[in-house]
């Protein structure tokens, strides 16, 4: 047993795309690119930052053991999570739980929200007495500052996104999970709720000291909730470090992007930064087969960009970065 939470290890995935039962003809995407990085098993909430396609929702569904990973391993408290889910299914799914981005495709439309509280401390809980199981929902509504006089008995559809999605806290709140995956919970909801869902996750940090694993593509509120933010790049993690570190001072040129577009304060400005001044609509195709995943993009590209892949580094006190900018092999190279 490890001290690691959750631990990845020379994980790669790669989907098969047509070409029948075979492997003739198919054509194969990867969705992720030899990435490894670890959740301590301490209170703490880690943002895992990047564009739409970067591979983020894929390592959701690999921390949930959704999805196998074509290389490498992921293990929860030590142990692969292929082998929780062999062993002991019911921990692990107790353990491990999920706030997913759409906040209405989680709930059954012709059921009350009330039957998929009582469902989970049922399955999970093993709470028969629905009086009982009813006392301890109002109660952790109503520490998240929710009213369940007024949301209990309602339909899905009658709750407003924000709702549905604090309701998923409220049953991490009941269940008391040792991991949350939160992946972009706050995207699809109104900006006027989405403070309110971010106090409630680090209520829940407090009051559990959980971990969570904070998916997103938009770093203010990363760096709103997040201690610790990883970046990823077409399926490749390029910067890892403090949130607030990696958001004030960004490293590598994708970083510097993301950051740039975040504190963008003008759309119609015309002093926008050379490196996301690309169509976005070719962003999709602009990920090289070989060397670095950003050198199409980055305004720094140099020759060892197109010949080989920069490697996480240490470039300080935790503080890591996948960029030949901050290598001695580029010194070498260059000069040589």
């Amino acid at each position: 047993m490890t001290g690691d939470l959750l631990s990845l290890d020379g994980v790669s995935v790669v989907f098969k795309i047509g070409g029948g039962l075979g492997l003739i003809g198919a054509k194969h995407v990867v969705a992720l690119n030899d990435v490894s990085f670890t959740l301590p098993d301490k209170s703490e909430i880690v943002a895992l930052v990047g564009e739409s396609g970067s591979g983020k929702s894929t390592i959701a569904r690999l921390a949930l053991g959704l999805l196998r990973p074509t290389v490498g391993k992921i293990m929860y408290k030590g142990r692969e999570i292929s082998d929780w889910l062999k062993v002991d299914k019911e921990r692990f799914r107790r353990e491990v739980q999920s706030v997913f981005q759409d906040p209405y495709g989680i709930y059954n439309p012709y059921y009350k929200v009330d039957r998929f509280l009582y469902i989970a401390l049922r399955k999970l809980l093993h709470i028969n007495d629905a009086e009982h199981a009813r006392s301890l929902i109002v109660e952790a509504m109503r520490a998240l500052g929710m009213r369940p006089e007024e949301l209990l008995g309602r339909y899905p559809h009658q709750l407003s996104g924000g709702e549905r999605q604090r309701l998923m806290l409220v049953l991490a709140l009941l269940i008391k999970p040792r991991l949350l995956i939160a992946d972009e919970p706050v995207s699809m909801i109104d900006a006027s709720l989405r403070a309110i869902f971010l106090e409630n996750l680090l209520e829940l940090k407090n009051k559990l000291g959980l971990s969570c694993l904070y998916i997103t593509h938009d770093l203010i509120t990363a760096n709103y909730v997040a201690d610790r933010a990883l970046v990823l790049c077409h399926g490749r993690l390029v910067e890892a470090g403090k949130s607030e570190e990696v958001i004030r001072d960004p490293l590598h040129p994708y970083t510097k992007l993301l950051v740039d577009s975040m504190l963008l304060p003008d759309p119609r400005s015309v002093n926008v930064s050379s490196v996301a001044s690309l169509d976005v609509r070719r962003l999709s195709e602009l990920k090289p087969e070989r060397g670095c995943v950003f050198r199409y993009r980055c305004p720094y590209a140099m020759k060892i960009c197109e010949d080989k892949e920069p490697v996480l580094n240490d470039v300080g006190r935790d503080r890591r970065v996948a960029c030949f900018l901050y290598s001695d092999q580029t010194i070498s190279t260059q000069l040589g």
